[in-house]
């Protein structure tokens, strides 16, 4: 049953208690990887346990794939047939660049410098290959621009594609005005959902997406190596895929996973013709039972409570005087809170030297945070409560003391 943002709030304790790790920090670096519970490691133990004494069993493993693929799906609102396992966002994303039937003519619209690079390359990897256009934005005060983006787009608009969250600085990106135009045109929309899936709600059918790619250490709370692919199905049953193994063939239900038919060769429905060879199931293990969390606590009670952290936070480092990217707390923030300026400096430093100082006086004194282009990143997820928060102001308003 999903729980209102009030249950979360009352027993954010016992949730608390899930996630050992919070009794060693301040933990707020969701946006790099998040916290394993408890949860994750009895099942990881368990499914150890079943390779060390024999008695791990396949057929069970694919059984659990297919709980794991319908449990994800149901978590953004798309049917199982819609969604492909991967072994990252990035492979999601490069399984779609690869495999649309692109033409010289065509053109991709995305403002890389909000992106992160592996959903900048695959797309200046098709305008060497192919000769495919690569139309660019600006950022707009660290937001995507879907204005400019609209603008940009044309009859020759193959995909547009946005993150979700930007990681840096974190501001949400508003979709709606993109996805319509994506319809008007038959355009792709491609998001990186890498910064939000886990911690704000995701419905892709409210969003009008048409591809959404994820990784599951983060806002997802399990292991690098595993991810997953949503397609649209009616943007799936177009596509062929450039890789292609046994899983993304359709073949009886009850067929061997060895079993072949060479004389005709028919894709799995949907997403399911981007699965490859075998999958990682251990990675499976730990996102089936973070995901089980997730069911139980609801996206939308996960991110409500998670954004009201992120303002306490944002209010506090402004009444200290210390720059937010984004100012005010406002719909354009959600889980991240950028603090000084964007842009100013490279990927894990800052050049404002006060912002490396801050960096590195919370981080000695127990808190989890991180540097991204010139700002200091503060990530947050439903671990997280007003303790962090009060503690990291704390320290923030001691070192504005030493340091005046």
């Amino acid at each position: 049953m999903v729980q209102s943002v009030a249950t979360v709030q009352r027993d954010i304790a016992s949730v608390r208690e899930l996630f050992p790790g919070t009794g060693q920090w301040a933990y707020m670096n969701v946006a790099v990887r998040g916290l394993l519970s408890t949860k994750v490691r009895a099942a990881v133990d368990a499914y150890i346990d079943g390779h060390m004494y024999g008695g791990w069993d396949k057929q069970a493993e694919l059984a659990l794939i297919e709980r794991t693929r319908e449990s994800f799906a149901r978590l953004i609102n798309a049917e199982a047939d819609e969604v492909a396992f991967t072994k990252n966002a990035s492979e999601g994303l490069s399984a779609i660049a690869a495999s649309l039937p692109w033409e010289s003519s065509d053109n991709v619209v995305f403002c890389p410098e909000l992106e992160h690079p592996n959903n900048v390359y695959p797309w200046l990897n098709l305008n060497k290959r192919l000769g495919v256009e690569v139309r660019t934005v600006e950022p707009e005060d660290g937001s995507i621009p879907a204005d400019r983006i609209v603008a940009l787009m044309d009859q020759n608009t193959r995909l547009v594609t946005v993150p979700t969250v930007s990681f840096s600085p974190g501001f949400i990106t508003d979709m709606a005005p993109i996805a319509e135009r994506c319809r008007q045109l038959g355009a792709f929309f491609l998001v990186d959902a890498a910064q939000s899936i886990g911690v704000e709600h995701t419905d892709v059918d409210a969003m009008g997406v048409d591809g959404l790619a994820v990784a599951t250490q983060k806002g997802m709370l399990a292991f690098y190596g595993t991810g997953f692919l949503y397609c649209r199905r009616e943007w799936a049953e177009r596509i062929q895929p450039v890789y292609l193994a046994r899983f993304g063939v359709a073949l009886d239900a009850d067929a061997h996973e060895t079993a072949m038919d060479i004389e005709q060769l028919e894709y799995a429905p949907g997403a399911r013709r981007f699965d490859l060879g075998n999958y990682n199931y251990l990675g499976a293990t730990a996102a089936a039972a973070s995901l089980e969390l997730l069911h139980e606590l609801g996206t939308p009670a996960i991110e409500q409570y998670v954004r009201g952290l992120a303002h306490r936070l944002i209010e506090g480092m402004l009444q200290l005087g210390l720059p937010v990217a984004g100012g005010p707390p406002g719909p354009h923030i959600g889980h991240i809170v950028a603090v000084g300026k964007s842009g100013g400096g490279r990927h894990y430093t800052a050049d404002d030297p006060k912002m490396n100082s801050l960096h590195n006086y919370l981080a000695e004194n127990g808190v989890k945070l991180a540097i991204r282009r010139g700002i200091l990143r503060f990530s947050l997820h439903v671990y997280n409560n007003a303790d962090d928060v009060d503690r990291v102001l704390e320290l923030t308003r001691d070192w504005l003391r030493q340091a005046a």
